[in-house]
């Protein structure tokens, strides 16, 4: 496969390997970044949770086995990742309150506040109209409830910063293209090199009509979480 733009054609070819990849290529570190994701949703009883870019459905399973009466909709544009997403499910017992549907998050098919808490973990950088796709979360997201997004970054300071550079532009795409036999790795060190700094992205966020409560860089800055709630209007 030649396409690697971040589409859902380019994470069809690597669905099958895509969550060994993730914890070989993180050293299992994506792990903890993620459960930092579901606690800054502030779950509560009988929410209702969108997962954008839900991939292999592991932040929605999270979610639904941290609160035991929420509803989670993962939404994602790649078929086969939804396809491993779904046998995930189906083993762990959770398909009655975890729907996986195909869907593109500039476009999200729900009416305005909607849903309690959206989230977004390793995928706005993909998306090509960022600003329009956090105009949809805010949209679809209700007065008070959380939008959360967790996104890889680039360090630009402190004193492992080198190595952490060194590990997303060598390491990265070169074990990546190693272990699952694709090119599509490569993409992902030239994608995080093109992602705004998070003071940045933060501000793209407020002009979406975001307030951003909170920018929390993890592991001396490899990864980004920001934590937003919709501005009220």
């Amino acid at each position: 496969m030649t396409t690697a733009n971040g589409s859902g054609a380019m994470f069809d070819g690597i669905a099958d390997r895509y969550d060994l990849l993730n914890r070989l290529l993180s050293l299992g570190i994506d792990q903890g970044w993620r459960r930092q994701l579901v606690d800054a949703l502030l779950l509560a009883p009988g929410q209702l949770v969108l997962d954008l870019a839900t991939g292999t459905a592991d932040v929605a399973m999270a979610i639904a086995e941290r609160e035991p009466t929420a509803t989670v909709i993962g939404l994602d544009p790649s078929p086969r990742m939804l396809a491993v997403g779904g046998r995930k499910l189906g083993r762990e017992t959770l398909a009655r309150r975890v729907a996986l549907i195909e869907g593109d998050a500039e476009m999200l098919p729900f009416p305005d506040r909607t849903v309690d808490g959206v989230c977004m973990a390793f995928g706005i950088r993909n998306v090509p109209d960022r600003a329009r796709a956090l105009r949809e979360m805010a949209r679809v997201t209700r007065p008070g409830g959380r939008v959360v997004i967790l996104e890889l970054s680039e360090p630009r300071q402190g004193l492992l910063a080198p190595l952490a550079r060194f590990h997303i532009h060598t390491l990265v795409p070169r074990l990546g293209a190693w272990l699952s036999g694709s090119e599509e790795y490569r993409y992902l060190q030239a994608s995080i090199a093109r992602f705004p700094s998070p003071p940045d992205f933060a501000e793209v966020m407020r002009a979406a009509g975001l307030e951003v409560l909170e920018v929390r860089p993890l592991t001396f800055g490899v990864a980004c979480l920001f934590i937003a709630t919709p501005v009220q209007t």
